[in-house]
């Protein structure tokens, strides 16, 4: 996949919810005492929650990035899975 355009997509996606969902997580935990401010949403931190999901998510996204790119580098070394050095 990253042969195709020299990018993982994987990479900046990965990226982009891991700084959101940080930024999100922090403002949820410096809001998070402020139950007004959450009583629409019965009360639960949605800021807080979705922050650690977004993190969650990009955490994903990047550690399948990562992986690709082993998986790649073995491949074009001949020392991946398979192959045959007899």
């Amino acid at each position: 996949m990253s042969q195709v355009g020299g990018l993982d997509l994987r990479y900046p996606i990965g990226g982009l919810f891991l700084v959101l969902g940080l930024i999100l997580t922090a403002y949820g935990a410096a809001t998070g005492a402020n139950a007004e401010m959450y009583a629409r949403a019965t009360g639960v931190n949605v800021n807080l929650w979705w922050g650690v999901v977004m993190l969650a998510f990009g955490a994903f996204m990047w550690g399948m990035a990562v992986r690709a790119g082993r998986r790649d580098s073995g491949a074009r070394t001949g020392s991946g899975p398979g192959s045959d050095h007899s």
